[in-house]
């Protein structure tokens, strides 16, 4: 294996290489890792996103997987890197994390299988699928604000080549406490399946990012929060919650909720209030309970 990262050096985007605890640019300048400055590994025309994946996820939600995989989409504005801060606007409260596995395309593929799949990966790094579900009420299916907001797609610290995905640990840990705990053999689909079921219809290019899944415990984080994914033989992706320094717009657009829809996601697949938990928060009167007020407050006693 060997994994590559993408720094600034001297004030400019700069490809290293690591060499133990020392990244070695293309003309010999270096820096220690844990003084770099990191940056996403790659540059991706697009990072498309697999919801469901992971069997332990599947049962924390009492749901079961669709037939086949479905996926939403995160702007390449979302992307950051290991070390960075991940914004939740001000005015938002429910920021998920979601340690993932990343897969990077190396070469342009279309229409090919899944046996074929893996000689079109460059490789493979470490992702958070951060998601604000504040705003899950209004872009549940697109999840464009919910998953797409910026700085929500931290990848890094690297690139590695020649990683067999089979079999490895992924854990997340938020201050210092293990969090998610998995391996990618709960994985309903692979990393081959995934690229070529994307790539019957969508061209992939180098560069661009699959985020796989993610295991059961996705749990809200709050600022100040350090949020640390490690897949095994991938390293560690570390990252900081702030606040964002602005409020979110009042004079436009839906406003950040606390519908039953919004809580049961962010606490952790509490289903059985869905649909009775009154709404809650500055956007409550956009979104009706299915029931009336009396029973409403009785069930959140």
């Amino acid at each position: 294996m060997s994994e590559t990262r993408r720094i600034l050096l001297d004030g400019y985007p700069t490809e290293v290489r690591r060499d133990g605890d020392v990244l070695v640019a293309g003309d010999g300048r270096h820096v220690k890792i844990d003084e770099a400055v990191h940056l996403a590994p790659v540059e991706p025309t697009k990072i498309i996103c697999i919801h469901l994946n992971y069997q332990s996820r599947v049962t924390e939600f009492m749901g079961k997987l669709p037939p086949a995989p479905t996926y939403f989409h995160k702007p390449i504005t979302a992307l950051t890197g290991h070390g960075s801060d991940v914004v939740r606007p001000e005015g938002c409260k429910w920021l998920n994390f979601e340690g993932e596995i990343a897969i990077v395309i190396g070469k342009t593929c279309r229409n090919i299988s899944a046996d074929e799949a893996g000689d079109y990966i460059a490789g493979y790094s470490v992702g958070n699928d951060y998601g604000l579900h504040d705003f899950r009420d209004t872009d549940a299916g697109s999840m464009l604000r919910v998953k797409g907001s910026d700085t929500l797609c931290p990848i890094g610290p690297g690139l590695v080549t020649d990683w067999d995905f089979r079999g490895k640990q992924i854990k997340t840990i938020v201050n210092g406490e293990v969090m998610q705990d998995a391996t990618t053999d709960e994985m309903e689909w692979d990393m081959h399946y995934i690229v070529a079921d994307l790539a019957r219809t969508i061209t992939l290019v180098p560069g661009d990012i699959i985020l796989s899944g993610t295991p059961a415990n996705s749990r809200t984080v709050y600022p100040g929060d350090v949020v640390t994914v490690e897949v095994e033989g991938l390293g560690a992706l570390t990252n900081t919650i702030v606040t964002g320094p602005t409020p979110i717009r009042a004079d436009v657009g839906a406003q950040p909720s606390e519908s039953e829809e919004v809580l049961s996601t962010a606490q952790g697949g509490d289903w059985e209030f869905r649909g009775i938990r009154k709404p809650m928060g500055a956007g409550a009167k956009l979104y009706a309970t299915t029931v009336g007020e009396g029973e409403a407050d009785s069930k959140n006693g």
